[in-house]
């Protein structure tokens, strides 16, 4: 497990009630988030959906309300602690992702928004193997990402301390890395920051383990 994790889950801790103010009702202003996050649902066909990378839960919180049954896994005890205050309906785990707190199989789709940035680069591949090894053949996989290749290290967060890096990631590279985890990619779509947003350009993969 990279050393730096303990960076990322106590920077999370440090802004997590600030996060969720801040970002938890995101999704109202998303249109194609909210779209991609609707194909997940039709894709998954009534079997569990894991959001990983959860953060406070709003994005499980809007596939429970889309009729799934989601699980939800966060490197942070407090993010996980808030997910499951504000969202009763999915179930919320602590977990890393290179270590993922799931049965082989157990996901019929996953979402992994915005969580892979704090990956090393060494990381990206053993993450996806374990995406994959927790989908079920034929289970799809939605990641999104900031583009480009910088490192961006915060060390102050909404007037809070914190230390913990985000890799731009290119989408050639990230969709590399999915195929050797196994994964075909279907699917990719870029777009600008909106309004709301950090000014970043985001990228979206939607890749699946092959039956």
């Amino acid at each position: 497990m990279a050393t730096d994790h303990g960076r990322v889950r106590a920077s999370y801790d440090v802004v997590a009630e600030e996060y969720l103010a801040r970002i938890g009702g995101e999704l109202a202003g998303k249109v194609v988030d909210r779209a991609l996050l609707g194909a997940v649902v039709e894709e998954a066909d009534g079997g569990v959906v894991a959001d990983l990378g959860c953060g406070p839960g709003h994005v499980a919180g809007w596939l429970a309300g889309r009729g799934a049954e989601v699980v939800g896994v966060d490197l942070s005890p407090r993010m996980v602690e808030l997910a499951r205050r504000e969202h009763p309906s999915p179930e919320f785990r602590t977990g890393d992702l290179l270590a993922l707190p799931a049965a082989d199989g157990e996901f019929a789709a996953a979402v992994a928004l915005y969580s892979v940035i704090h990956l090393e680069p060494e990381d990206l591949a053993p993450a996806f193997a374990e995406m994959h090894r927790v989908l079920r053949p034929g289970g799809v996989l939605l990641v999104s990402f900031h583009l480009g290749e910088e490192v961006r290290r915060m060390e102050e967060w909404w007037g809070h301390r914190v230390d913990v890096d985000f890799h731009f990631l290119r989408s050639e590279d990230v969709a590399e890395r999915l195929a050797g985890a196994g994964f075909a990619v279907e699917a990719r779509l870029e777009r600008e920051g909106l309004a709301q947003e950090a000014p970043t350009r985001r990228g979206y993969l939607l890749a699946r383990r092959p039956l």
